[in-house]
């Protein structure tokens, strides 16, 4: 059949109509991963407001310009907002968008439960930030620490929120981290065993893993938290045999894989682009994949070491220094793959390239502070100081936001079909690299001086006031590097130079499709016979038929060689799981106020999950 006649017909099967209806009923992994990257940046947007705004508040010794009370949820808020609507959506959302595509599938395992998790998603973040709008935002710190998240010290609904946000963010990641596992391991083309998966992919189940098993103690502990404040339980109410530690024990349970959560992705993206930049092979790929697997058990060893002024055994404080600092040895493993790699290559030094390089070195410094508070004679001194804030804003910021923006500037291209600006992408990283560690290295010094965290105000007395200006000046800095990229980011996808295919000539499978890909992905399933096809293979890699191109088909293939299995039905589009999104959004939100809405709610949640899975005599229903 000609390749033209395949393609209509491949369009007329998978393609979204441009209606309305069809634009919500959608289960296209690359809308969904869309929607979610562009929803996150939002976010990202309004807690990067949210952060100026406390700058300001603190350029000046007893600066008035935000109360205490509007303070305490600014800060909330902030860090909410930043952890559970921005760092883990966005790396979930790039997988969401780029393993189907590197792998060598037509859509995502289990299609409608990620249209799902992105309405349950919107609807959590939209709950939080009309509740911030409505002066009710939550005001107990991204943590909710009790007794102060409690009945007795928050009344209102404050905290209530912040809890029931926990559950909209958590469901959703536990969908997208089932859907990712099931597709890395069932659904990747044929020939492409273990070892020639995308490190990308890789750090993707990893990361998967971590949430699987890190997301249902936040559950719990969010759960429980609503239950004392609604219904009368203890168990963080000390004075009827409850235990307030138990709730730093859950929360960091799951808050240390969370960094993890968020870091691996980054990992797997600079060791996907480096190989580009660097016209070679990753250096010591078993080695990395080695590491992110360690990275992901030893972080479920570290929780504690948040918890080093608590007053816990000492024997207990020793082993979680001990873990704490062994971690950094599978960075360390990380780090030295990256730089043998480009040392043996040949390395252009492209925008994605630079954040990378900014990425390794402002990873490294945080990374050192970490190994620092990991003891806890120095953690006991800095412990709630902007040395803290310091630590874990170079973690993140430098560890996870730095490679995001190199994968925007290198992905973007396939999104879109269009080129960001080289130009504009070496002011941005200028901007940004200067304005990060402008505005947060002398946290450092601030947290040494003995500055308190989460404080509205200071004396002009304590000697912080010039270093606090600074710090403000400098965010300033760093907003408009951020502005400018958005700005890259909107004018390149309008009227930035055509891609093509493969602009960087990359050797993964994303970069064997058009750009941007059509909604069947590709024409023919590859077959792969090595890591690198696309290098490997110049005249394109060998091509699978036999799937059925007038139904929605995927090829399903063992788990460790990929040998093909079986034709599998994909769903088409459908309606359901936003109106089953609402349904649950109404029941968890309806239950701050009663209880019983857990009851009465559960109706209409049955009702749509009925129709979600009704057979309706579809392909999906006979396979």
């Amino acid at each position: 059949m000609p390749e033209a006649e395949v393609a209509r017909r491949l369009h007329r099967t998978w393609a979204t109509p441009r209606t309305l209806k069809d634009a919500l009923s959608t289960v296209d992994h690359k809308i969904i991963g869309r929607r979610y990257i562009a929803t996150a940046f939002v976010f990202l947007i309004l807690g990067g407001l949210l952060a100026l705004a406390m700058r300001l508040q603190l350029a000046a010794p007893e600066a008035r310009i935000i109360g205490p009370d509007r303070y305490n949820q600014i800060f909330t808020m902030h860090g909410t907002t930043m952890m559970f609507l921005f760092a883990v959506p966005v790396m979930e959302a790039v997988g969401v968008f780029l393993v189907p595509l590197m792998i060598g599938t037509r859509n995502i395992a289990f299609p409608k439960l990620n249209a799902f998790s992105y309405w349950i998603y919107l609807a959590g973040g939209i709950l939080l930030w009309v509740a911030f709008a409505v002066d009710v935002g939550p005001d107990v710190g991204w943590f909710a620490y009790v007794p102060l998240a409690g009945p007795e010290f928050s009344p209102g609904k404050r905290a209530d929120i912040w809890a029931q946000m926990i559950t909209f963010t958590e469901v959703s990641a536990l969908a997208v981290s089932v859907e990712l596992v099931a597709t890395i391991f069932k659904q990747r083309a044929p020939g492409m065993s273990l070892d020639r998966i995308p490190v990308f992919v890789w750090a993707m189940l990893v990361t998967s893993f971590l949430v699987i098993m890190a997301m249902p103690a936040i559950m719990v502990a969010s759960t429980t938290l609503i239950l004392d404040r609604l219904v009368g339980t203890h168990f963080y109410n000390p004075a009827e045999g409850g235990d307030a530690l138990l709730w730093q024990h859950l929360f960091w349970f799951f808050g240390h894989p969370e960094v993890y959560i968020i870091f691996l992705p980054a990992v797997g993206m600079v060791s996907t682009m480096i190989p580009t930049f660097s016209g070679r092979p990753i250096f010591g790929y078993l080695a990395l994949v080695m590491a992110l697997i360690a990275t992901g058990i030893l972080s479920f060893g570290l929780w504690v070491h948040h918890m080093f002024t608590t007053g816990l055994p000492r024997l207990g404080e020793s082993f979680f220094t001990a873990s704490s600092m062994s971690i950094a040895v599978p960075a360390g493993v990380q780090i030295f793959c990256w730089i043998a790699t480009l040392w043996a290559g040949r390395p252009q030094m492209k925008a994605p390239l630079l954040f990378i390089c900014g990425f390794i070195f402002t990873f490294v410094m945080g990374g050192m502070t970490g190994v620092m508070v990991a003891s806890v004679p120095l953690d006991s001194q800095v412990h709630d100081t902007y040395f803290v804030v310091a630590h874990f804003h170079y973690v993140l910021i430098g560890g996870a936001l730095f490679p995001l923006v190199a994968a925007i500037y290198y992905w973007l291209p396939k999104a879109t079909g269009r080129m960001m600006s080289e130009r504009l992408g070496r002011v941005v990283f200028g901007l940004i690299f200067v304005g990060f560690h402008g505005t947060f290295f002398p946290m450092h010094i601030l947290g040494l001086m003995g500055m308190p965290r989460r404080v509205y105000t200071y004396q002009p007395e304590m000697g912080w006031g010039g270093i606090n200006l600074f710090v403000s000046v400098s965010a300033l800095v760093l907003a408009a590097g951020f502005l400018l990229f958005f700005i890259d980011v909107f004018r390149s996808a309008r009227s930035g130079p055509l891609a093509g295919p493969n602009p960087w000539n990359a050797p993964t499978l994303e970069w064997a499709t058009s750009s941007p890909p059509e909604s069947y992905n590709f024409l023919r399933i590859p077959v792969v016979s090595s890591a690198n096809p696309l290098w490997d293979d110049p005249d394109g890699p060998s091509v699978a038929s036999g799937l059925n191109i007038d139904r929605r088909e995927l090829l399903v293939t063992s788990v460790v060689e990929a040998l093909p299995e079986a034709r599998e039905s994909s769903p088409t589009d459908s309606i359901w799981p936003l109106f089953a999104a609402l349904a649950t959004a109404i029941l968890l939100i309806a239950s701050i106020f009663t209880p019983w809405a857990v009851v009465w709610g559960a109706l209409p949640v049955t009702l749509a999950l009925i129709c979600w899975f009704w057979p309706k005599g579809e392909p999906e229903d006979e396979a």
